[in-house]
């Protein structure tokens, strides 16, 4: 187990070094990151003053070691929009990206797998194929379009929700419907096709012969043994929410990481950029740690070699 341990640490500490370095000379292929980042009509007396400030006119090297020094303490400069941490800014926003991502995953979780065990129970049923056009239909909407259509429908028309912002309860219900739409079509689809391929086994027909109960068959048997893929599932889209929802946090104005992220960019602020690139690498690399982790707890049967 620890050798295991060791051996993802290191390779997930890997991964972020090398989006790290993508990251780092990407922002560099673009030209020169003092013209990039400027005004348009900077003079070039601010240009070189401004590169000579950044750092931008030493080597290459240094720059890059200098880059990863600072990463290892959070130190990513200043924004150049907000005139502050880069770092700093991120840890603000942090909560109201959590506040949203949980809810939007809690949500699809309690809609989607009783919702899936139910299609798997009954297949060939109404129930059955209510699932599949559910999940077929979440997957197939844009995010930004069905975000769009709630607010004109819930928001403009019916006045039952805030447009846009965070101030309270009713302002997450809009963006975590959309979030979660994703993740329950494909959480409902990945459970109803587990959960068939369990109910078939054997040990579920000697279960029923034993006289258990259906629900203690389906939910404490046959759902503890599909779990792994769901976890999978549910982890990686975690990470997702956590880390790139942008598109959705844009239009519905959430004061989250992923409107930041698209105000960097539009905004030519690559120390903000660099910033939120390394925190989404990270949540991604440590919720599949995580996952990968939560694999021995659910199914003894797993050994980590």
């Amino acid at each position: 187990m620890t050798a295991y341990l060791l051996g993802r640490l290191g390779q997930s500490i890997l991964a972020v070094a090398c989006v790290l370095a993508l990251v780092f000379f990407m922002v560099r292929l673009t030209g020169d990151p003092a013209i990039v980042m400027m005004p348009k009509d900077a003079t070039a007396a601010e240009v070189a003053s401004f590169r000579t400030a950044m750092g931008f006119d030493r080597p290459l090297a240094v720059q890059f070691r200098e880059f990863l020094a600072g990463t290892l303490v959070g130190n990513f400069g200043r924004s150049l929009q907000y005139r502050t941490s880069a770092w700093a800014l991120i840890v603000e926003r942090l909560p109201a990206t959590l506040e949203l991502a949980v809810a939007a995953l809690a949500f699809a979780v309690v809609v989607a797998v009783p919702f899936g065990i139910l299609a798997a129970t009954r297949p060939g049923s109404l129930w059955d194929a209510l699932a599949q056009t559910v999940a077929l239909l979440a997957q197939a909407l844009p995010a930004y379009w069905l975000g769009l259509i709630l607010i004109i429908v819930l928001a403009v028309q019916l006045h039952l929700f805030p447009v846009a912002g965070r101030s309270g309860w009713a302002s997450l219900v809009m963006p975590m419907l959309t979030l979660a739409m994703g993740v329950l079509g494909r959480l409902t689809q990945l459970t109803r096709s587990v959960m068939l391929d369990e109910l078939r086994r054997d040990y579920v027909r000697t279960a029923h012969s034993k006289g258990l109960a259906v629900p203690v068959v389906h939910y404490r048997h046959a759902l503890r043994n599909a779990a792994i893929p769901l976890v999978t599932l549910i982890g990686v889209n975690f990470g997702y929410m956590l880390g790139g929802s942008v598109l959705i946090e844009s239009v519905f104005s959430w004061p989250g990481i992923g409107r930041l992220a698209a105000q960097a960019v539009i905004q030519r602020d690559f120390p903000l950029v660099q910033a939120v690139a390394f925190f989404a690498s990270l949540v991604v690399v440590g919720v599949n740690l995580l996952t990968d982790l939560a694999y021995g707890l659910l199914n003894p049967q797993v050994r980590y070699r």
